[in-house]
């Protein structure tokens, strides 16, 4: 085998796999120029803190409403097919945000420029299961995460660089055409896909939703409780994080891409490592290492009072990213082989579901201050991490 087979084996690089990578680098490189600066976008078109908060909301609301009919279309229609059609109706919502710079249009807009993030979870995950062994699901993911966040930590960068230039309003719709033109060419990309007949599941053998929940296992119940408190501790700060930089602290927008950059670039060393001796090893202590990261970063903001502080915290936030493929993998490992689509969708819609309520918690703590809502979230994370804790024992993890 060439130096090349080697390392294609090594990272689960399958053709499939490889398209989809393509995808999702092309597609995040748009979306980033401008995701992370909507709340200070809304601010300025006038929105209210408690409008940011429904923003937030609806982001997880819409995360957990999608992620089941997700799975389910692409165990009925297939990979190819789901993937285009998902980036279709994103390109819809970035033409609306563009075309009408109010907030109410970020508000309708984003039912629609969510449906590749949202519904595509799903497809993503089960793409991985179907394409790899049960003992390469924390790689498979892991290369996913990667790729992911290299458009993470240049993006924002230039996203800001266009804020600090043409001001907030006409730099993120500046971003948004960028946006909408890499998205159109992405699909050129995800009709190179290709599928195979056991990937599809019969109209007449999908389960309904109750099916799918009563189907998860213990450990996977477990894993979830654990999840929904952790992604707590992570969504209650969520929208204000931006805000409290620059309003607070007063950095720039081009220097929250910077912290954005070293966030990904923290996550990035860490994850194809971390998912390499997790498939090895046992992925349950890396799991508990990236729930105690969600719970410090709360925390490292608090006592944050300048730049050289936000780059510790935000460095914190990127290595809880440790062990997120391999929850990832053990989410894949537990759901059925032939409807993991809707499994992994039914675990999204629970959790983001119950999540959605944290940033409305976040708005409301955030009225009362910005030390109420970081160690808010500090006390629900460490709730959640000593829960997993006890489960590691239940299971003979710890």
């Amino acid at each position: 085998m060439s130096r090349f087979g080697r390392l294609a084996d090594f990272f689960g690089l399958k053709r499939n796999l490889v398209i989809l990578l393509i995808a999702i680098f092309v597609i995040g490189a748009g979306e980033e120029l401008w995701m992370r600066f909507v709340p200070k976008y809304l601010l300025a078109v006038g929105a209210t803190v408690f409008v940011i908060g429904l923003y937030d909301a609806l982001r997880t609301l819409l995360g957990a409403i999608y992620a089941y009919p997700g799975g389910v279309l692409v165990d009925v229609w297939g990979h190819r097919r789901a993937f285009i059609i998902f980036n279709l109706v994103s390109i819809v919502g970035y033409a609306l945000v563009l075309l009408v710079p109010h907030w109410a249009a970020v508000i309708a807009g984003m039912f629609l420029f969510l449906s590749w993030t949202c519904f595509s979870l799903p497809a993503t995950f089960s793409l991985v299961g179907a394409a790899l062994e049960a003992n390469r699901y924390s790689m498979g993911v892991g290369v996913q995460s990667v790729i992911k966040r290299l458009p993470i930590m240049i993006a924002p960068f230039f996203g800001g660089m266009l804020i600090d230039r043409f001001g907030i309003i006409n730099g993120v719709r500046i971003a948004l055409l960028v946006s909408v033109f890499l998205s159109a060419v992405t699909i050129l990309v995800q009709r190179q896909l290709r599928e195979t007949p056991e990937e599809k599941t019969t109209r007449s053998d999908r389960w309904n939703f109750w099916r799918s929940l009563r189907q998860f296992n213990s450990p996977m119940r477990r894993l979830l409780l654990s999840d929904i408190l952790i992604r707590f501790c992570e969504r209650v700060p969520y929208a204000w994080v931006v805000i409290f930089a620059m309003d607070y602290i007063g950095v720039s927008g081009e220097q929250v891409g910077i912290l954005t950059a070293i966030e990904m670039l923290a996550a990035t060393m860490c994850i194809i490592p971390a998912s390499h001796y997790a498939d090895r090893h046992g992925r349950e202590p890396f799991v508990l290492v990236t729930f105690i990261m969600f719970t410090l970063f709360p925390l490292s903001l608090l006592v944050s009072r300048s730049f050289s502080a936000l780059v510790i915290a935000f460095i914190i936030r990127g290595l809880k990213e440790f062990g997120d493929t391999s929850r990832k993998a053990l989410i894949i490992g537990y759901s059925e082989s032939q409807r993991r689509g809707q499994m992994i969708g039914a675990y999204y819609f629970v959790r983001d579901l119950l999540v959605s309520v944290g940033a409305i918690l976040g708005a409301y703590l955030w009225k009362l201050g910005p030390a109420v809502n970081f160690l808010g979230a500090t006390t629900l994370g460490i709730a959640g991490t000593i829960f997993y804790v006890k489960t590691m024992r239940q299971s003979g993890q710890c």
